[in-house]
């Protein structure tokens, strides 16, 4: 009966379980921003476990399946019909997540390492220009008013991101003598996550693993009592005997 397995036997029927979901596969992107101008190159990675002698890989574009099976999708001289949701997959993992990618039209572009962040993140915002063109006097804003100003193009790094850093962000600054600016991204700043996790929300695996170590530790009380009253019982069995044996010549 499963019910009399030890608990060594238990641990290990959990430890198999976890380990029976395949890994997700991750897009890359390099370099790493998920906005850029047209004409820009672009390198796209796929991240996940293949199949030893199986290199193949599964690419979708807002979920069509692309020609391209190599863990490499290479865009070169980038253009607005390559705006879009990107996701692979690798013989032994599982569709990832889509990264969005979206191609601009301008003369400067605000980039950022993250558009979504936790409350103490840091976040390095970036003025990207046009074929990489020489850009001075570079200034970064949020919601309309200067945040830093460079003499030359430099980026801007948030250390510790707070709910004050929420808004709308651009860059402007001089491109030979063309004074330019970028359209405005906005920014969002979260809450840290709570500690505590609802029990609703755990993950199938600890909800299993509970409910066996629940299951060893009765298992393990009932063989206690058990072996408690057998002991008693043989105790108690010695002891009439011993008394018989006593009283037997007197008897006589």
């Amino acid at each position: 009966m499963w019910q009399l397995l030890p608990p060594a036997a238990l641990l290990l029927l959990v430890s198999a379980d976890t380990r029976t979901d395949p890994p997700k596969a991750m897009v890359v992107l390099d370099p790493p921003w998920d906005r850029i101008l047209e004409k820009d190159n672009v390198t796209l990675t796929c991240q996940g476990a293949p199949r030893l002698g199986d290199n193949d890989t599964l690419w979708l574009i807002n979920g069509s399946l692309i020609s391209n099976q190599s863990p490499y999708y290479v865009i070169a001289a980038a253009t607005v019909e390559d705006s879009g949701e990107y996701q692979c997959q690798t013989s032994l993992s599982t569709l990832s997540d889509p990264v969005r990618l979206d191609v601009h039209v301008g003369w400067l572009l605000i980039q950022a390492s993250r558009w979504v962040a936790q409350e103490g993140d840091a976040i390095q915002l970036r003025c990207h220009s046009w074929k990489r063109k020489p850009v001075v006097k570079v200034n970064y804003f949020l919601n309309g008013r200067s945040l830093k100003h460079f003499h030359w193009n430099t980026d801007y790094h948030i250390a510790s991101a707070t709910h004050q850093h929420n808004g709308s962000y651009f860059c402007r600054g001089l491109i030979g003598t063309k004074n330019v600016s970028s359209e405005e991204a906005r920014i969002l700043i979260q809450g840290l996550p709570s500690a505590s996790v609802s029990p609703s929300f755990l993950p199938w695996s600890q909800i299993i693993f509970y409910v066996l170590m629940g299951l060893v530790f009765i298992v393990d009380t009932v063989l206690y009592f058990s072996v408690c009253r057998e002991l008693r019982s043989s105790m108690g069995l010695k002891r009439n005997i011993k008394v018989q044996w006593n009283l037997e010549p007197q008897d006589k």
